[in-house]
């Protein structure tokens, strides 16, 4: 691997090694041996916030065997805490560097000691989710759906778009736990799956029905079912959960959307079934 990135002259290269404990003599003298052979410049730790003070013991023998440079901070989309990373921080004297909410390459990103704080204090974590929203949320889409659900104008297109742009910020559970006071609601959300019966069922529809033109009969339900490929069911929860969700955008205040979008009236809809 060294060699190949030297011959086709990467910038970097990431030796990612299996997991280990520190009380495996043998792993932890083949992570010595590593380091000796590649003299990294950086060699960091992986915590994984769920783990609690096991992750700080953990850490500091690991200092101890490879000097690490840094840690990175894991599973930021549990529901811990991670009030380790104070600890990890302090018994190793090394900084934290980087911290991931998810498996995915957007879900990584450089440690961001304020919005950890907030975390750590039970106050959400507002300033990732400010950047969550900045990169997917288009400005001028944002200001037409504000108008659409204050002229309560708001369609199955306009669903969908707003699916797709939860899809890309992270699942509805997680988005919640990053609001201050939100966390209890995180049962409120639509599995992946869910989402996909939901847009399937959106796209067999004409442009008059995602309008809401005319009528969703009995007759295009059972239309709407054999093209998209779900049941009868599905398509009868979709209509109806759509329903309640404009219901529920007429009592939504048009200043502070998203203040009323996550407020505790959500449970009048249905709970983490608000789509039924």
């Amino acid at each position: 691997a060294i060699e190949k990135a030297k011959d086709e002259k990467y910038d970097v290269l990431i030796l990612d090694t299996a997991g280990r404990l520190h009380i495996d003599e043998d792993l932890m003298q083949e992570l010595e041996d590593i380091k000796d052979i590649t003299d990294p410049s950086e060699v960091l730790y992986v915590a994984n916030a769920t783990f609690g003070q096991d992750a700080v013991k953990t850490a500091k023998e690991f200092d101890a065997k490879v000097s690490i440079t840094g840690s990175i901070l894991t599973m930021l989309d549990s529901d811990a805490r991670a009030g380790a990373a104070i600890s990890i921080k302090e018994v190793t004297q090394k900084p934290l560097k980087f911290e991931a909410t998810g498996e995915k390459i957007d879900d990584f990103q450089i440690f961001n000691p304020n919005s950890m704080a907030d975390r750590i204090l039970g106050m959400g974590d507002v300033i990732n989710l400010v950047k969550k929203a900045e990169d997917v949320i288009d400005e001028k889409e944002a200001e037409d759906l504000k108008k659409k659900i204050k002229n309560k104008s708001f369609n199955y297109d306009d669903y969908v778009k707003q699916m797709s742009m939860i899809k890309k910020m992270g699942s509805i559970k997680s988005l919640l736990k990053m609001v201050p006071g939100m966390s209890a609601l995180s049962n409120l959300d639509i599995p992946e799956d869910e989402m996909k019966k939901i847009e399937s069922i959106i796209k067999s529809m004409t442009k008059k029905e995602r309008l809401e033109e005319v009528d969703i009969s009995f007759d295009r339900r059972k239309r709407l079912a054999k093209g998209s490929g779900r049941t009868l069911d599905d398509v009868n929860r979709l209509v109806k959960g759509f329903k309640r969700i404009k219901q529920f955008m007429k009592k939504m205040p048009t200043k502070g959307l998203a203040k009323g979008l996550f407020s505790n009236q959500m449970s009048k809809f249905g709970g983490n079934n608000l789509w039924r």
